[in-house]
């Protein structure tokens, strides 16, 4: 590609970018698709009239005046931006505001800057469409050429607290990606999406599939978004997309990414998050595909991507340019790498009414439930049974009742809802809420003492009314504190640790082997076990919401699982629970929110609060 095609196709990206940042009013996430659609219409406009068969064509005269005036649009909008952010109090040049975040380099010169204000997608200009705003320091290690074949669980960088306190190795997005050269296709999925930031960081002849949010309809839909890239949306009525990713590479190896950040740059440096991947060689020969198989890790995920509306997509681009896609199939994800040293267990949720416990034992909490199980894990029931104790970590709170608490707790100690779904709703509606299970956000005072203070709390989510709710459980809540620093989290965590209460005829401590039944004993006193070596980590997209595990109805003969998100996350066995310190984000053990403690609620900042007509 030659010089003028660089300009031309920097063209397009600028106008993309000046687009989204004319728009009146802050942006949030709740406008996400809106702005998507905006920004994906304005592109196609541009590229149908200089693009032929995915080849930037040749600028013209009124293209070069069209570059003409897009460099004064860029002037102007800088100086639209430099009064914005002194109103707000925000520095006046992108080098003060990297000297707030006392980061030593961004990376390479004119990288996009991130603008902290009432939006957490809004922006300060860019120059270079072509460089990655994630932070690029020596510190981090090298960026290209490292492989995960055992898988790897890292938080993501976060300008402002690299190194971290904790000294914890980290993924940049520039590392999860690798060589965009050496990227033959991509199947990408986020919720919240910036589209000319993640354009910039692939190649433009490499061929991507986007799952985003459908339109106000909620019907699936699939469409060409850009050069070589095609938008799919699956059913969607009012719920939320997952993030993950999928990239192969032109050497045949496979990389499996799953993620708490949304494909934004304000997810990838501003505010800390965290990612598992994994990556697969080729098989030699291809394997055949076994329909029976619902368990596995390949096939779990074969069932994601037939969910969000993957294979219309990937069949409209064979047919558009590309015959020679790594997979023709989402079965071929099955049969054509070797999956067998991934060892954690993918948990997905599929928007939707699932009926029947074929369906229900797929999806949502009961799948967690099914993973439970599967790592040896259950807790069982009668005097024998076990304890767990969970430390739910997120960026959104639901509204909380005691039959979804219990309902998602009986479920994470690997107990079956058969238990339960017969019982009158108006008994489990008077059942206490599990003291085991503790959930952790930011309190007010956290979010101002973090490094951006009030401003870097805009997409941490949590409703006034919900907290001052008769039977709301404010007695579960604990304060979030990131191990990296003073930084916020965006990560969505689950730490279950268990435990046993074991029988004993003094005042001495046994443990006993969780793995091994033992007799009944005597009476005696109950001690329970702190530290009973063994237990579980969730990492993924679902914060701890009715909307994102679902809630069970129906009987135990014939269930029926209502979910309104598609979520993706994977769970993995502790050894220990040193390891499980070790793969936490916050600090453990969190701490309880005290009489003078409140939530951070965004809505109540003066930087949040809705703007006045």
């Amino acid at each position: 590609m030659d010089e003028n095609d660089n300009d031309l196709e920097r063209a397009i990206a600028l106008s993309l970018q000046d687009h989204t940042e004319s728009s009146s009013g802050p942006i949030t996430l709740n406008e996400d698709e809106a702005l998507f659609q905006q920004q994906l219409q304005h592109a196609i406009e541009i590229s149908k009239a200089n693009v032929q068969r995915g080849e930037l064509a040749q600028p013209s005269a009124s293209t070069n005046t069209f570059l003409s005036e897009r460099a004064q649009l860029e002037k102007e909008r800088r100086e639209r931006q430099k009064r914005l952010r002194k109103a707000q109090g925000l520095p006046d040049s992108d080098d003060d505001l990297r000297a707030v975040s006392d980061e030593e380099d961004l990376g390479q010169p004119n990288a996009k800057r991130q603008r902290l204000s009432s939006s957490s997608v809004s922006y300060i200009g860019q120059t270079n469409v072509r460089t990655s705003a994630v932070p690029s320091s020596s510190k981090l290690g090298p960026i290209q050429g490292s492989f995960f074949w055992d898988g790897e669980w890292r938080p993501t960088a976060t300008l402002g607290v690299e190194p971290r306190k904790d000294g914890r190795s980290t993924f940049r997005l520039s590392e999860v990606l690798g060589e965009k050269s050496d990227i033959s296709f991509a199947i990408l999925s986020s919720f919240a999406l910036d589209i000319p930031w993640i354009y910039s960081l692939f190649d433009p002849s490499s061929p991507v599939i986007m799952v985003t949010q459908p339109d106000s309809n909620g019907k699936a839909s699939v469409k060409n978004a850009l050069p070589n890239w095609i938008k799919t949306t699956p059913f969607l009525r009012g719920g939320y997309g997952c993030m993950h990713m999928k990239i192969f590479y032109k050497t045949g190896r496979l990389r499996v990414v799953v993620s708490t950040a949304n494909l934004i740059p304000y997810d990838w440096r501003d505010i800390e998050n965290a990612v598992w991947l994994q990556d697969l060689p080729p098989l030699p020969k291809e394997a055949p595909f076994n329909r029976q198989d619902n368990e596995s890790f390949p096939s779990v995920m074969k069932r994601v991507l037939d969910a969000v509306n993957v294979m219309p997509a990937l069949s409209t681009m064979l047919k558009q340019d590309h015959p020679n896609l790594p997979i023709k199939t989402t079965e071929q994800i099955c049969t054509r790498w070797d999956w067998s040293n991934v060892k954690v267990n993918l948990v997905p949720s599929i928007a939707g009414k699932h009926e029947g416990w074929p369906n229900v034992i797929l999806t949502g909490h009961v799948r967690l439930m099914k993973a439970v199980r599967n790592m040896g894990l259950r807790t069982g029931k009668g005097p024998k049974e076990k304890t767990l104790e969970m430390e739910c970590q997120g960026s959104s709170i639901g509204s909380y009742t005691t039959q979804w608490i219990n309902e998602f707790y009986h479920s994470a100690k690997g107990e079956s809802a058969e238990d339960w779904l017969d019982k009158a709703k108006s008994r489990r509606e008077k059942l206490p809420y599990p003291v085991e299970v503790k959930v952790l956000f930011p309190t007010l005072a956290t979010v101002r003492s973090s490094q951006h203070g009030e401003r870097g709390g805009g997409n941490l989510f949590f409703q006034r009314s919900y907290w001052e709710g008769k039977k709301f459980p404010r007695q579960l809540f604990y304060d979030s504190r990131s191990k990296a620093g003073k930084t916020l989290m965006h990560t969505k965590m689950i730490v279950g640790s268990i435990s046993q209460k074991v029988a004993t005829k003094g005042p001495q401590k046994e443990v006993i082997n969780l793995d091994t039944d033992s007799e009944d004993s005597d009476s005696g006193e109950e001690i329970e076990v702190v530290d009973a070596n063994v237990g579980w980590i969730y990492l993924g997209s679902h914060n701890f919401t009715p909307s994102a595990w679902g809630t069970l109805s129906g009987s135990a003969f014939n269930p029926i699982m209502n979910i309104r998100n598609y979520e993706l996350g994977i769970v993995l066995p502790l050894k220990d629970m040193a390891e499980g310190d070790k793969l936490a984000c916050f600090e453990r053990p969190p701490r309880k929110y005290g009489p003078d403690d409140s939530p951070w609620i965004q809505e109540e900042s003066i930087y949040f609060k809705p703007r006045s007509s």
